[in-house]
Parts: structure tokens; sequence; C-alpha cells
């Protein structure tokens, strides 16, 4: 019997490039977003698979809603990839981003509890929860210092992971990951906010983007490369934590540049940074150290951030191509 899968969050960039994994090693892929009826699941469309997906509706901030699909779909594991995932909306929404994440997380960890079958459970951390190490790289023994409501609630479900896992010996795991961006990105992130500025300023179609700190530095990775991390994490002898990671970090005005560059455009005559759009609280520079996934997974990041403009960049030239 092929195993069964059940991903919470399927209809974001992760979800959809971890569901198109699993089945590529022959899972049975099971998603949940909050009504599958109406959802569009774009990016499942995206990648050519939304009908190998089952859909079912799921509240994660409902402990009943949660224990009744888990019961209904039985899975070998579960992929914890949802909530509010944006840093910026955080400081906005911090109530629905703490529950969505904080509570969500409680909820599948007390239902697979409650359940009672030996169901691996993996968590999506953040690199955000380490907050400013002062340009020191971050691994799985530096210290939390959340500096945003996200990486507040980030933290939270972090530690009930590792108490549920000490606790009750659940096979529950984080992945502490890094900036990961891919053309799944949603339009208000800031790469795919600069990718698309900058394909349209080459098409004639604008001419200003207007940014926040543009020289924040950060450890940006692949996807679809972080994904494959996500499930060497569940096939593990013993549940562990691990910092997934590049070990490499840029700025982001040298993302500007490769973006801009590949377009054949100055990004200096097109992008403005404004002090209005900085962050309440930011984090100057993230580095990480992930030799931990490298030796003991045997996974290492293969995509570089210029692969990524390139791939980033093709991908929204078809896009506005096709409006």
């Amino acid at each position: 019997m092929p195993k069964k899968a059940l991903i919470c969050g399927i209809s974001g960039q992760d979800g959809a490039y971890l569901a198109q994994l699993l089945l590529n090693h022959g899972y049975e892929v099971y998603g949940t977003s909050r009504d599958a009826q109406i959802a569009t699941l774009a990016n499942l469309q995206y990648l050519g698979i939304r009908d190998r997906i089952k859909s079912l509706s799921m509240s994660l901030t409902d402990f009943r809603s949660v224990l009744q699909v888990l019961n209904q779909v039985q899975p070998d594991e579960v992929y914890n990839l949802a909530g509010q995932s944006s840093v910026s909306l955080s400081f906005e929404q911090p109530v629905e981003t703490l529950e969505s994440i904080a509570t969500g997380t409680l909820n599948l960890l007390e239902s697979i509890r409650f359940i009672g079958k030996p169901i691996k459970f993996y968590n999506a951390g953040s690199s955000e929860c380490f907050g400013d190490t002062r340009g020191l790289s971050a691994d799985e023994e530096t210290p939390f210092r959340p500096r945003s409501p996200y990486a507040v609630a980030k933290s939270t479900a972090f530690w009930q992971v590792a108490n549920y896992r000490e606790a009750y010996k659940l096979f529950a795991c984080s992945g502490i990951l890094f900036n990961h961006e891919s053309p799944l990105r949603p339009d208000r992130f800031v790469t795919q906010k600069i990718i698309a500025a900058a394909c349209r300023i080459a098409k004639g179609q604008a001419q200003k983007l207007v940014l926040g700190n543009i020289d924040i530095q950060r450890d940006w990775g692949y996807a679809p490369d972080y994904v494959e991390a996500m499930y060497l994490l569940l096939q593990q002898e013993q549940p562990d934590d691990f910092v997934i990671a590049t070990g490499k970090t840029i700025s982001l005005s040298d993302f500007i540049v490769e973006a801009f560059g590949l377009l054949g455009l100055n990004w200096q005559e097109h992008v403005i940074s404004e002090q209005s759009l900085y962050r309440p609280t930011d984090i100057t520079i993230s580095r990480a150290n992930p030799r931990k996934a490298n030796q003991q997974l045997g996974w290492c990041a293969t995509t570089s951030v210029q692969q990524i403009v390139q791939i980033m960049v093709e991908a929204m030239q078809r896009k506005l191509s096709s409006q």
C-alpha cells in the first residue's frame, strides 16, 4: 500500500512543491484548505498535479475539525505548512498570526497524540525565530530571539513540537527553514515583488519600484530544494530538528541588481527605498549554518541565487505575456 501524506497548507508555495515531490515518491497525497469546495489551488494547477490531490476542508484552529480529518485520512505523515506566512502582515494581524500558527500546530500535535497511531509529524519552523544574531551563523543550538509576531508564533510552535516529542514520544520534528523562493511566491513577498516590477519595467508597463530597507541580508534558497529536506526529516530513524539553508548570505540590493541586470536594466533608475516601509523591528543580517542537515540528512541546497532569479524572471515573463 502506498504511504499517505496529509499536507496542511497545500495551497502555498511549499505545499504545492511538497505535494509534487511526494507524488513522485509514490505517496497518496491529501491536502487541506479552509473550504476545499471553493479553493482554487492555483499552485497545484500550475504544477499540473491538481487532479492527483485529494482535497479536504479543515480549520487548524478548530480541534474537532483537525481530529476529524486525521481520523478520516489515517495518514502516515503529516506536514504542517499552514498558517499566516507573512512577517510584515503579522504586525498588522498579530492575533490571527499566533492562532493560525501556534494553536494550529498544537491542535495537530494533540490530535496525533489522541489518535495514538505512529504518525510522523513535520512542522515548518522559520529562521525568523533566531532574530538578530549580529551577523553570526545560526544553527540548531542558537537561542531564539524573535523580533516579529510571526517569529513569536513560529517559536511557540517549535517548542510545542519539542515538548510533544519529549513528553509523549511522538515522531515530531521541525525544519528551521531560511528564506526560500520560487515562481510560486505571492506578489506580497519582496522577492516576487522585485521580479514582477523588473519584468513590467522591461516591458514598459511600470517605471518605479518602492521598497523598504534594501540593505538587509538574507540566506535565499530555492523552494523545490527545501521541500526535499522536509521529506528527508521524516525518513530518519529518530525525530530531530534541522536548520535548512544554503549557508550563503547576500543583501536584498544584490538580489535587486541580479534581477534588473538580467533584464538589461539599471536598478538605480527604478528603485526607491522609503523609510515609511521599514518594519517596526527587523533582522539586519540573517546567516545560517546548515552543517547538521548536510551531514545527517545528506542534504544540501543545489540552486544558486542567480539561478533562482533567472527561473523567477522567466516564469514572470511567461505570466505577463499570457495576460
